[in-house]
Parts: structure tokens; sequence; C-alpha cells
């Protein structure tokens, strides 16, 4: 089970490959990773996957790998890359999946993968590249462990900060652009609380509105050029943006409404222009519209739908993008008006999804 600190890239592979030798694995992959190499991932024993969507024919393939091919079976349960080099939400399902399959769990944690190429700037980076493999639950406990339990096992060996451990390990990265683009993720200025009109480049980010200005040095820290610094541990801007959406949805102010252009990835052989639509997400979830080569398209995706939102910066040159799959389909959506607002939606989605298990739990207790 191993993390999604970065990009998931051939590395992977190789460093698991390796960390199982002579043992082999099949993989789950999303659709997108198929695209033009599916006889590479297929022989490599990938199995294909749509993001958050519930897949019982995954689950089926899950379990013939493990009881009758007897292998290994890889799975990246954040299902998204790391936007900041921290661990991200996983699905209640896990642990329940983890408790019928009766198979001992071990998690392979990579460290290093997502300083070396960033979700928001692919400019490889010359970066020391680590893993640690541990068995996190045997086979006896299963039967012992509730499903609660398992699950707060896999979240507390799910927890990795890449920043953290580039300052514990004195990682010096000398990249001049070490900075650029990281606005995609630190959309709201913590000084004047303006959003979405960050801007970065080389080793700076700055505020087009009231113009405060950060560094980021070799270690990966954040540093004021003047005044105080109220973050200079990158993920804890990414918290404080977190809880400002909570705020916004709690309060019930959160909307988001822009137009879209939509593609569709019915298959592995590659995208589909659908043209432009509308997508709508407030308290009630997506609403996606649009013309689907000549037929209306009407996608709707409920808060507890999903537990978090796969998202892209800059994807192919085509700009920001979310992705709303379902079963058969994963369509592809970037707003055309309005900048860097893909990180705050993945924020939405996640909260608003704690918001509505939040509700039941209180009602049912």
């Amino acid at each position: 089970m191993p993390n999604e600190s970065g990009k998931i890239a051939f590395i992977d592979f190789k460093v698991t490959t390796a960390a199982i030798f002579p043992r082999r694995a099949n993989y789950i992959v999303a659709i997108d990773g198929f695209i033009k190499r599916e006889w590479l991932l297929r022989n490599v024993g990938a199995i294909c996957k749509r993001k958050f969507t519930n897949d019982t024919k995954l689950f089926k393939q899950i379990k013939y790998s493990l009881e009758t091919l007897k292998n290994i079976v890889a799975i990246y349960p954040e299902a998204r890359y790391s936007l900041i080099g921290t661990n991200a939400i996983l699905p209640d399902s896990l642990g329940k999946m983890i408790k019928v399959l009766k198979h001992p769990v071990v998690m392979l944690n990579m460290h290093g993968n997502f300083l070396t190429q960033p979700a928001w700037n692919l400019e490889m980076r010359m970066v020391p590249l680590s893993a640690d493999m541990t068995q996190i639950i045997t086979k006896d406990e299963i039967e012992s462990l509730s499903v609660d339990e398992i699950n707060q096992r896999v979240n507390k060996a799910f927890v990795y900060d890449e920043y953290q451990w580039q300052k514990d390990n004195k990682i010096k990265i000398k990249f001049k652009d070490r900075a650029k683009n990281i606005h995609k993720v630190l959309y709201k200025c913590p000084s004047c609380l303006t959003e979405h009109e960050m801007a970065s480049d080389l080793n700076k980010i700055w505020c087009n509105h009231c113009g405060k200005t950060y560094e980021m040095d070799i270690y990966g820290e954040l540093k004021a050029t003047e005044g105080v610094t109220k973050f200079p541990h990158v993920p804890d801007w990414y918290e404080f943006e977190r809880a400002s959406v909570r705020k916004e949805l709690d309060e019930k102010t959160y909307y988001f409404e822009d137009e879209v252009n939509i593609e569709s990835l019915p298959n592995s052989d590659g995208y589909i222009p659908l043209g432009k639509g509308k997508l709508i997400h407030d308290l009630n979830g997506f609403r996606l519209t649009g013309d689907e080569l000549g037929t209306p398209l009407n996608l709707e995706k409920p808060p507890l739908s999903m537990y978090s939102l796969h998202i892209e910066y800059n994807y192919f040159d085509k700009g920001d993008c979310i992705d709303l799959s379902t079963i058969n389909d994963t369509y592809y959506i970037y707003p055309l008006n309005k900048n860097d607002v893909v990180t705050k939606l993945h924020f939405a989605v996640e909260e608003l999804y704690k918001i509505e298990k939040e509700k039941i739990t209180i009602s049912n207790s």
C-alpha cells in the first residue's frame, strides 16, 4: 500500500518492484495512466480504476489477484497526487475491504518523491529518494481488529510531511525555480486574506493585492521579505486555507460557478472534446451541465459520493482542471474565467464530505 507523495510515475513501480522482489504485484492505476500505454501497464500487472467511484468490479479483481494469482496488490488509496507533500483523506471503505479480504497490510512509504517533482511544478529537482516498508497489520490481527481500528492504524501509517522530512534531513534544494507555481496551491494570502491574487516565480511567492512577499530557502522554509512570517512551514499555510474553506461551508456562504471546457475519457484511447458547459459547486455538491456530442450532459455528484477530488495543474498545457467520474466515463473540466480555483474546490469537496458524515454520526447516536 504505497503512499502517494508525488506524481505516480514509473519510479514508483521501480521502487516497489525492488522492495517486494522476488514477489509480483498487481497495481491499481487510474484510467488516465493507461492512455497510449495500456499494453505496457497491463503487462506489469496494472488494474484500471476510475477515481472516487464505487466499483464492485475492482473489489473482485483485487480478490482474484490475492487469492487466485497469489500476487501482492499495490493500492494508492489517497487516489490523487499530494498537493503539498502531506497525506490526504482516506476512504472509510478501505478498512472494510481489508477486514473482508483477510490479508496482511504492508506500507511502502517513499520519501523525496514529492520534492523531486511537485504536482504544481513538474520540472525535475535533484533530491535523494529513500523508502521504508513496514507491516502495519498482520493476518492474525485482522480477525481481532474492528474496521475502525484497522482504519485508524492505516491512517496513522499514512501520516507524512515531505517538507519536515527535508528540514530534518537537511536536504538542500538549490533549484532556482523551487517556488515557481506554488501559488496554485497557496492561493490565499494569510496577510490580507485575499484569494486567487497570489503569484510566484523562482524562489518567491507574493500577493498582488497587498504586496506581501515570501522567499523559500534551500531547506523548503518560507520567510517574509518584510514583516512577520505567518507560515514558515509550507503545509501550515495549506491547512490555513482548508480551515478557511471549512468556515465558509459552516456559515453556508461557499459557492462556486464558472463556464468550463469539458473533455471526456471513456477509455484509454484518449480525450474527446465536448465543448463548453457550466460547473456549479455548493453545499449540494457538483452539478455539471453541457452538450455531450449533441446529447444534453447533466452530471450531479452529491457530497457523500466523493470523499476527495482529483485535480491537475496546467494539465497538458490546457489549464488547471478537475475530473468527475461515473462508472463508464471521466470528465475533465477546465474553468475558463476563474484562476487558481481547483485547490479550493478540492478542499471544499473533502470538508463537505466530512460535514455530511458528521451529520450521519450525530443522527445515529
